[in-house]
């Protein structure tokens, strides 16, 4: 028989069907969805794990002596690579100080107070070639602008007019370097103790009794900013008439306290291989892969003594 009291297999299973869905489809929805950031971090993980995993696997035997030095974490290949590239980027730093200033070294530390109060003790100075950077007031075959004729112009350095240059004073490979400012120049032959030389510098002095005087050679006359009196008369240095060919540079720049680290080192190396005997004279001391220590890349090998020198190790 048909009608409403017959039974509908069909019927009843969609129905059973639908609420079955109905719940499942509720379970799905209360799970959390898995957000963007949670699946970069979970691939950010994996990688992380992947590279790890590919660092700690590195070795000689499969990937060379190079490849497993630069990947390896091992702590002390880790420790001497660091060390390395230190030493790498110092290198680097002193080679286009060199390219620049166009003299070895590049840096010199001061020591005494000859140049003062326009260079302290323990500045850290840097000095190029005299044929660099040069004043339109230059003496001519050179390139250093006196006190004489930066006052006449507008070339000033460190305080005053006229470059402060480093030379070896008598030209002498075996004294000490200075660094001082270039007063004047002056000609073969000149009587320069009457003809430019400042009163408070010579006193009462006659040619006669400045042993300098008349010029030897053509060259400059110099003097410590601090000192009383010229470097050929009774200044620090006690040099002759400094020919160009004894100037060894000009300094440019200055940074103070910097030099400490170099004087440190002279003193704590020079405690251990006794006293240096010292000149009188002015104060510079510079090293840069001068022999004594890493440490002073950059940095000259001199050591001020006195009012107006510089001592080399």
């Amino acid at each position: 028989m048909s009608g409403p009291h017959s039974g509908d297999p069909g019927g009843d299973s969609d129905d059973g069907d639908s609420g079955w869905n109905s719940r499942n489809s509720t379970r799905n929805d209360d799970r959390p969805e898995e957000s963007d950031d949670d699946a970069v971090a979970n691939e950010s993980a994996v990688a992380d794990a992947s590279t790890e995993n590919a660092t700690s696997d590195v070795t000689i035997e499969d990937d060379g002596i190079v490849r497993w030095f630069l990947g390896t974490e091992d702590g002390t290949v880790v420790f001497v690579r660091d060390i390395l590239s230190s030493v790498a980027i110092v290198a680097v730093i002193a080679l286009i100080l060199f390219g620049i200033s166009g003299i070895w070294p590049p840096l010199v530390a001061v020591e005494s107070g000859s140049m003062e109060p326009n260079m302290e003790r323990g500045d850290l100075v840097f000095v190029v070639d005299d044929d660099r950077f040069v004043g339109d007031e230059a003496v001519d075959g050179t390139g250093v602008v006196t006190l004489e004729n930066g006052e006449n112009g507008d070339h000033e350095k460190f305080g005053q007019a006229g470059d402060v240059i480093v030379f070896k004073p008598d030209g002498s490979d075996h004294r000490t370097p200075i660094i001082h400012r270039a007063h004047f120049w002056v000609d073969e032959g000149e009587n320069w103790v009457d003809t430019k030389a400042e009163d408070e510098y010579v006193g009462d002095a006659t040619c006669a009794e400045v042993p300098t005087c008349p010029a030897p050679h053509d060259g400059f006359v110099t003097k410590g900013d601090a000192n009383s009196g010229y470097d050929q008369y009774r200044g620090g240095a006690q040099t002759d008439v400094v020919s160009p060919d004894w100037v060894t540079g000009k300094a440019m720049i200055r940074v103070p306290w910097l030099g400490h680290v170099r004087l440190f080192f002279d003193s704590l190396f020079g405690a251990m291989v006794g006293p240096v005997p010292h000149g009188a004279g002015s104060g510079l001391a510079s090293s840069l892969l001068d022999g004594s220590t890493a440490a002073h890349v950059g940095v000259g090998a001199v050591v001020a003594s006195g009012d107006g020198l510089v001592r080399r190790r």
